[in-house]
């Protein structure tokens, strides 16, 4: 297929078609078992993070060195002359797109991913997380790591736990596998983090199949991907949230009788949501889930820098 991703601003999943996230898909796998280091050498890209991150910058500036990219910008927007001085962010994006090819940022405000792309200078933009909104990249590692796993994208039981409120991931995630045929979801949270009314509205009128539930032990059976969040501990009194994370904590003896096939998947960081006796058992695979990370970001680069691969 051609390449519609050349020169995109990638902002949030529903821009995606399911041709433009199977053409990543397919090309992370491709560049996992055959490196190609300098498929975008004499480029420059920005990862400027204007809030803290760990796995996402590391994830994104190892991408673009081993594809032959160069890497400029920052870890922490707050101790940069732009934040000191008072520059706008939309000031701030117009020079720093004049350095480089494409511009990868992070920003704790909703919408600073959209308003970065209409000053970048036709400069493709790279959303890396837009406070609680989109976190686009994530989810295009979640889809290549379920398609690795599971050897497909459509007729899938997937299932969400824990905070499914306010969790990006999550969001952006339904909303990917919402475009494939014959998924089922399953959204297992205390009704206080429940899944946004808009996105189950969005499934309805899809007709795609969803349940809700409040504990996650009756539906393991039914999965083949179970993806873990973390109960935000800030959101909750104390005993409240005692009582809410006991429900919500995944152990080698809850997956006993889950199919063969089923993969444990979480964003991470984990906290306790997620005991360590999983990580022996072979439906644990959330650390290869971030490293996947580097390979989807390279597929991603690649494909936004190249007209043809």
């Amino acid at each position: 297929m051609a390449n519609s991703l050349y020169q995109k601003h990638i902002i949030s999943i529903p821009e995606l078609s399911r041709e433009e996230l199977e053409l990543i898909v397919e090309t992370a796998g491709q560049l996992k078992k055959e490196p190609r280091p300098e498929l975008i050498k004499n480029k420059v890209v920005a990862s400027c993070f204007f809030e803290p991150s760990t796995r996402t910058r590391l994830s994104f500036e190892t991408a673009i060195q081993r594809i032959g990219g160069d890497v400029i910008g920052f870890d922490n927007g707050g101790n940069t002359s732009l934040a000191k001085k008072g520059e706008t962010l939309s000031d701030s994006v117009q020079v720093i797109s004049s350095y480089v090819d494409a511009f990868v940022m992070r920003h704790p405000q909703e919408g600073a991913a959209r308003l970065a792309s209409e000053f970048s200078n036709g400069v493709p933009v790279i959303n890396a997380g837009d406070g609680a909104n989109q976190h686009p990249t994530q989810t295009l590692l979640d889809l290549y790591t379920i398609a690795e796993t599971q050897s497909r994208l459509d007729n899938l039981n997937v299932a969400f736990v824990g905070d499914l409120k306010y969790g990006r991931t999550v969001h952006s995630l339904t909303q990917a596998l919402a475009k494939f045929n014959n998924i089922r979801f399953f959204f297992v949270a205390p009704e206080a983090l429940a899944m946004p009314d808009y996105l189950c509205e969005e499934l309805d009128e899809a007709g795609i199949q969803y349940s809700l539930h409040t504990d996650m032990e009756s539906v393991i059976p039914e999965l083949d991907i179970l993806y873990m969040t973390r109960v935000q501990k800030e959101r909750f009194d104390e005993s409240e949230y005692a009582h809410i994370k006991s429900a919500y904590i995944l152990t080698a003896a809850l997956l006993e009788g889950a199919r063969e096939n089923l993969k444990v998947l979480h964003p991470l960081p984990r906290v306790d949501e997620i005991t360590t006796d999983v990580d022996v058992t072979p439906h644990a695979y959330y650390f290869q889930q971030a490293e996947n990370g580097v390979y989807a970001r390279q597929a991603l680069l690649a494909l936004v820098l190249n007209e043809t691969l």
